[in-house]
């Protein structure tokens, strides 16, 4: 990657039409072994409502594949915008469940529903099927790929934890780029808690907040998870997933400096 791609890609982590979109290798992070997570590689996004100069943006940095994380009603509310030069894959992951949102009365709700969705990403089949599916896809591609959900924290949150555990990136390192996203997207996340507070009273704030942040506890959540059913996340990549031994050497070439 050129010093003038590195620059470019860090004035995209301010894009203003999807302000979650950034380099999963972060700044390049360290990893285990003395190297660094290689940029320029995997990219990561909220929702692609985006502008044409931010699509021509997006497509000047090569990427060939974007991975549509969400669910088939999220995708026709707001559909992606075509970036020049990619394809566009759907690979439906469930995400927070809307119904279970419109009718919350309480903090507690909200950090209930949330646990509820991490677990999934390891106890529901269709979510080890749909994060199979995107790292093996991952693993065979040849240029700059790109996924996504909504808000670019959960769905696309846990892919990237799983992409940084196989680069060897460490466990803290792992959890300040999952809660970067509370940084970059406070902008959206304000204008949002904003609406709650016209429309449905300032006391609504707090609980909607909690469908709208990353948080450790959430993590957390899916990591118990893994360890309950798998063990490690090894294990999880391996038995939960489906990946065989060429698919993770694949990924960790891909990743890897």
């Amino acid at each position: 990657m050129t010093s003038d791609d590195a620059d470019l890609g860090e004035e995209l982590v301010r894009l203003a039409s999807a302000d979650n979109f950034r380099d999963v290798a972060g700044p390049g992070y360290p990893t285990a072994d003395g190297g660094r997570v290689r940029r320029g590689v995997l990219f990561r996004s909220n929702e692609l409502t985006l502008t044409d100069e931010d699509a021509d943006a997006l497509s000047r940095l090569g990427i060939t594949a974007i991975f549509d994380l969400r669910d088939a009603h999220e995708v026709e509310a707001h559909p992606d915008a075509p970036v020049p030069g990619s394809t566009w894959r759907h690979i439906e992951v469930k995400g927070i469940p809307m119904e279970a949102v419109a009718t919350l009365e309480s903090r507690e709700e909200g950090l209930a529903v949330m646990g509820e969705v991490y677990r999934g990403f390891v106890e529901k089949e269709g979510g080890r099927a749909a994060f199979g599916e995107l790292l093996r896809e991952i693993a065979a591609g040849t240029g700059p790929q790109l996924f996504h959900c909504t808000a670019g924290k959960d769905r696309t949150g846990w892919a990237s934890v799983l992409l940084l555990h196989l680069a060897g990136v460490a466990p803290g390192t792992i959890l300040e780029d999952y809660l970067t996203t509370n940084t970059i997207s406070s902008a959206t996340r304000t204008k949002y808690l904003g609406m709650v507070r016209e429309h449905l009273g300032p006391d609504k704030v707090d609980v909607y907040e909690t469908v709208m942040v990353a948080d450790a506890a959430y993590l957390q959540q899916a990591y118990g998870a893994v360890d309950a059913a798998y063990g490690s996340i090894d294990a999880y990549l391996a038995e939960g997933l489906g990946l065989g031994p060429d698919t993770l050497a694949a990924l960790r070439v891909r990743l890897l400096d």
